[in-house]
């Protein structure tokens, strides 16, 4: 059943990335050709173009967060014995959730900020709906390194 549902994850996130990217790419296309043959465009093209950045932004650090491949400095990494390697990965696992936490709670409180205004962000969309990416994509790094700090990467499949 966990397998299962880390598999049917996993598909989601895979899914809203390549679709995303792939609107993004053909809108931009779009957009660029329609104003320089033919003076059109849709108007609110380009916000969701800097939308679906946004998306891909953050279902791309929960695919990256999946194996432990986000960016990252390990300089102690090269001075620190073998034999504390773990220690140092689950150290750095938990700090990554910590900060993923508190962005988390932040970004939340801004959605809900950008919720009470009513703001919309193009064609009638409300401007929440199209960053609630922030704090879910956010909160699943956040799970995800929390899992890691307990089972670290090389051992975890979540």
């Amino acid at each position: 059943m966990i397998e299962r549902s880390i598999r049917v994850l996993r598909l989601l996130e895979d899914t809203v990335l390549v679709s995303s990217l792939s609107i993004m790419i053909g809108l931009a296309a779009y957009q660029v050709i329609a104003r320089n043959f033919f003076d059109s465009g849709i108007f609110w093209g380009d916000s969701l173009v800097r939308i679906l950045v946004l998306w891909i932004t953050f279902a791309g650090a929960t695919v990256a967060s999946r194996n432990d491949e986000h960016i990252r400095m390990d300089l102690l990494a090269r001075f620190v014995k073998p034999s504390s390697q773990v220690l140092l990965v689950r150290f750095r696992c938990l700090f990554t959730a910590i900060v993923a936490g508190i962005f988390t709670w932040f970004s939340f409180q801004f959605v809900l900020l950008d919720y009470e205004d009513g703001l919309t962000a193009f064609a009638d969309v409300p401007a929440w709906v199209c960053e609630l990416v922030m704090p879910v994509g956010a909160a699943m790094v956040t799970v995800r390194y929390l899992l890691h700090t307990l089972f670290p990467p090389e051992q975890s499949s979540v």
